[in-house]
């Protein structure tokens, strides 16, 4: 027996402790990629594996956006994980032309299909050939296919990546009849909203404009008597192919810096003007956009947006009492947290810890130069993080408020202190697609939000309840 116990002592202090994920920060890579699909006008989805990822995808994008979400499947099992799943993908790529009729199909891999190897674009080469033989290839939508296997990254890089694809694959000429009153905008992952403010800003700049892609329909769309197989709206394929005649391109996304986006292919490619800019959350970095339309567009900026920035400022002074000094948690996408962290700092609110799911390598130069002349001990920054973890960098940061999505819910009921749900997902909120995050508009509400938040806490605390803040 004492021998036995030696040896089982000897194989523990030799045991590598395991890690694990708990409750990831992050989503799957091609759950992202469908979301840029989705804001493509005719568009639909595909996953080139098996059934569950797509049904995953789709309850868990729904559960968001309280829209249908369909995402086609080649539908792969055990037999085509030795043979291959060319064959399954070949027909769902019929089954989809035929049953939805759709404008373009957006092809994602998924790990399985990764795993074993199979090559798409050969796939879908033959594919072409096939139907062109058989009479269809006129007809037939186009196909753009983006690999996004989710052990490689996280829906943000899925997301970019297949807007890359986008453009990569369907602007292959510079427009001749290029418009110098054009832009593209390529807003990143926000909300319909967002989308829907974004159009309406660049709008009142007097500018023609791209943007790429958008969901503000797809994904948050009214109430109809039939049901619509592809939702109305998206970005015309058409104005896609047209986006290497623009005289600019305006892409949210500062820790996208030194890779290959779609902005840079259109920059590289066509050679139109590449501007890449924080993603426009809190007055700071709302200002750069709004300076970068107004170099675009040789227009100072419209009246009712200056108006709306006084007014931003001023409710900045009359919050400052409740904010001051306050410390916040801030986690999500790394540019979104970027962005509320900017917010956050010129607001008076203290960020003690940035964290995110993703790994770019550029997070903490991105937080240090926002908060550079606000903050005199810099947050605390972490890269590839889950709640587990998160949780244990919490210990001794004393945070008052969590700000970031409903994965978070949990750690923000542990520590006691108010969330403040921002982005994607919100599963346990109602609207969370029309949650405003950009501009001065959105500034505003957001600044309502946490202020309103940090009251309600003081109320709930306070033994008498007081009923004037």
């Amino acid at each position: 027996m004492a021998v036995r116990a030696a040896e089982e002592s000897e194989r523990n202090m030799e045991r590598v402790d395991y890690v694990s994920t708990t409750n990831a920060c992050k989503l799957c890579k091609p759950l992202g990629a469908c979301l840029a699909f989705r804001g493509i006008e005719g568009a639909v989805p595909m996953l080139h594996g098996s059934q569950g990822c797509a049904t995953y995808m789709r309850r868990y994008i729904i559960s968001h956006f309280r829209e249908p979400m369909d995402i086609a499947s080649s539908s792969l099992g055990e037999k085509h994980a030795v043979y291959g799943g060319g064959p399954n993908l070949k027909q769902g790529l019929k089954n989809v032309m035929t049953k939805f009729g759709a404008g373009l199909i957006g092809i994602a891999t998924t790990c399985l299909t990764e795993t074993i190897g199979d090559d798409v674009p050969m796939i879908l080469r033959e594919f072409r050939k096939e139907m062109e033989e058989a009479g269809e290839g006129a007809d037939s939508p186009p196909l753009v296919c983006v690999s996004t296997p989710s052990y490689s990254g996280t829906h943000m890089e899925g997301f970019h990546a297949a807007v890359r694809a986008v453009v990569d694959q369907l602007c292959t000429q510079a427009d001749p009849n290029s418009e110098p009153r054009l832009v593209n905008l390529l807003p990143g992952f926000v909300s319909p909203a967002d989308i829907r403010h974004l159009k309406e800003i660049v709008g009142d700049f007097g500018l023609s404009c791209v943007l790429l892609p958008d969901i503000s329909d797809t994904l948050d769309g009214p109430a109809l008597e039939d049901y619509e197989k592809i939702p109305a709206g998206g970005t015309p394929v058409s104005d896609i192919q047209r986006m290497g005649g623009a005289a600019a391109t305006l892409e949210f996304g500062q820790t996208l810096t030194g890779g290959r986006t779609a902005g840079t292919v259109l920059r590289d490619r066509f050679s139109v003007f590449l501007n890449q800019l924080g993603t426009p959350v809190g007055l700071r970095e709302t200002d750069g956009f709004f300076k970068a339309l107004e170099q675009a567009s040789g227009l100072p900026t419209p009246e009712k947006h200056r108006l709306e920035r006084g007014r931003l400022i001023d409710s900045y002074v009359d919050a400052h009492k409740y904010l001051f000094g306050k410390r916040a948690v801030i986690y999500g996408e790394e540019d979104l947290v970027v962005g509320l962290t900017s917010f956050l700092a010129e607001i008076g609110i203290k960020p003690v810890l940035c964290a995110s799911g993703g790994r770019s390598g550029h997070l903490s130069s991105c937080i240090e130069r926002v908060t550079a002349d606000l903050v005199d001990t810099p947050p605390t920054v972490a890269e590839g993080m889950d709640f587990f973890e998160m949780e244990e960098l919490c210990e001794g940061l004393a945070p008052d408020l969590l700000v970031g999505h409903s994965k978070g819910y949990r750690l923000a009921r542990k520590l006691g202190v108010p969330l403040v749900r921002v982005g994607f997902p919100i599963h346990d909120r109602f609207g969370g697609q029309r949650t405003l995050h950009v501009g001065y508009r959105g500034a505003q509400m957001l600044l309502d939000r946490i202020v309103n938040a940090i009251l309600e806490k003081a109320q709930e605390d306070s033994p008498i309840g007081y009923g004037y803040l």
